[in-house]
């Protein structure tokens, strides 16, 4: 679904031919669909674990006989980031060596063999296969996060490119929501249906293993980093459906040509060059403001979150259902909204509102006992805190580091922000329940100070960089 709502956001261009103004294709919207099931993936693995958390608490207690379940659930829970944290660096290395494709292709089957050891891990009553599978599932969506994206920026054409973009996100939101449905008692939120659930995840891999050999490499890598022209062009000719490739292959070269004249800075070049480091902190605190404001502690925990606002964990489960649907919509909400206010006031916006309901959650969970209307504004309260987030921390951290940098410098500074971005879900992950058996209804206060910290932060140091080259952001910062 997502693919298409972006293929046809044109204005029909959809199944035309296209040369170098470019439309969508069917091998393009096939090759596409084929590369964002690893997003789609890394969204259900994101929700999934939400649901079932009080039946995989009883499997870690009956599987080690002891009385409390939390800690090793949180384990559970923050090892998936682990995972993503060790996924981002290695699909960079993979995906230029073995290239766009074959990179997707390995990873697919990694992610096969996560999604059986979860799977089968209450069969064998095995809580370290849950723990593993979680770790590598990690780093299958780690490596998603990374290689999906740079595959369809590669294979778009210009013009559509920032549409096709958009189809990660969308991705994300809808195996977030697909994940939070499953999750429902009704279906497979049980105690018997629980590692079902999980197991589900060799679904989006399995797909995106059939899928994969059938779509070609991306021409930009065929062309700039293997070096064969005649490869590139017939890989071109396919996905746009004509033979007329020449003037996009002569932008290639053009870019190839450019990018020489410049140095290539390291992660470690770029950390220790002066000039650059108030971009780079500005992107590390994007990043951190995605995380640390609290979305994954929802996302992770949401069921969980209305349960101790005084909802049945039958009703609570479906009301996390909302969750994720917000987030898709926002999702779609969002896309036309980032040329036309910008990123700096999206993300403001974003941030203030977050900052706002999250006081209000706070309040509605502090006052709810014996009041059903204080249960009902803790839900919407909790979905308005999400629908805030997806008006621009949601995508912007993941976008403004390459609007930030020059060529020589864009993909240090994309590693560093993913590295980071994971590191903080880690820390969110591992430290949300004894913060709230610590904090109790008021769990969420550190994030909204956060939230503050980051909205004033945004406000004094982040620059629009809407339709401005990256000469003119930089010579922002000189300034």
């Amino acid at each position: 679904m997502p693919v298409w709502v972006a293929a046809f956001s044109d204005g029909g261009a959809a199944w035309s031919s296209s040369k170098m103004s470019g439309g969508t294709t069917g091998p393009l919207l096939y090759a596409v669909t084929a590369a964002v099931l690893g997003m789609l993936q890394f969204g259900f693995n994101t929700g999934v674990i939400n649901a079932p958390r009080q039946f995989i608490e009883t499997f870690i207690r009956d599987a080690y006989e002891i009385e409390d379940g939390d800690l090793l659930f949180s384990v559970v829970v923050a090892i998936f980031p682990v995972g993503g944290m060790i996924g981002c660096p290695l699909s960079s290395w993979i995906a230029e060596k073995q290239g766009r494709k074959n990179a997707l292709l390995m990873n697919a089957a990694f992610g096969v063999l996560a999604a059986a050891l979860m799977g089968f891990s209450k069969l064998a009553s095995s809580v370290e296969m849950l723990i593993i599978g979680r770790f590598l599932i990690g780093i299958n969506c780690g490596f998603a996060t990374t290689v999906s994206p740079t595959y369809v920026s590669e294979i778009a054409p210009l013009r559509l490119r920032g549409a096709f973009g958009t189809v990660n996100q969308l991705a994300v939101a809808f195996g977030l929501v697909f994940a939070q449905i499953l999750g429902i008692d009704a279906i497979l939120g049980t105690d018997e249906g629980w590692p079902w659930l999980l197991g589900l995840a060799i679904i989006p891999s399995a797909l995106q293993f059939v899928m994969l050999p059938f779509v070609p490499e991306s021409p930009r890598f065929l062309l700039l980093t293997s070096r064969d022209e005649q490869k590139a062009r017939l890989a071109l000719t396919k996905i746009r459906g004509d033979p007329a490739v020449d003037d996009e292959i002569n932008d290639m070269h053009a870019e190839d040509r450019a990018e020489r004249q410049e140095e290539k800075f390291t992660v470690w070049g770029l950390v220790t060059d002066r000039s650059l480091r108030t971009p780079l902190i500005i992107g590390i605190v994007m990043h951190l403001s995605q995380q640390w404001g609290g979305i994954n502690a929802v996302l992770y925990f949401s069921s969980t979150i209305f349960i101790s606002a005084g909802l049945e964990p039958d009703v609570a489960r479906l009301a996390s259902i909302g969750v994720g649907s917000m987030l898709f919509v926002m999702a779609l909400v969002s896309i036309p909204l980032m040329d036309r206010l910008g990123r700096r006031t999206l993300q403001l916006v974003g941030l203030g509102g977050m900052t706002a309901f999250s006081v209000l959650m706070t309040v509605a969970f502090f006052t709810y006992e014996g009041n059903t209307t204080m249960s009902v504004f803790a839900v919407i309260f909790t979905l308005l805190y999400v629908a805030f987030f997806g008006v621009g921390p949601s995508s912007i951290p993941w976008m403004i580091l390459s609007e930030l940098f020059g060529q020589s410098a864009r993909s240090a500074a994309v590693s560093i922000g993913a590295l980071v971005n994971w590191f903080a879900n880690f820390i969110v992950g591992i430290s949300f329940i004894p913060m709230e058996r610590a904090l109790g209804n008021y769990v969420f206060l550190p994030y909204t100070a956060f939230l503050i910290l980051f909205f004033i932060f945004t406000y004094f140091k982040l620059p629009e960089t809407k339709n401005k080259t990256i000469e003119e952001v930089t010579a922002l910062f000189k300034k």
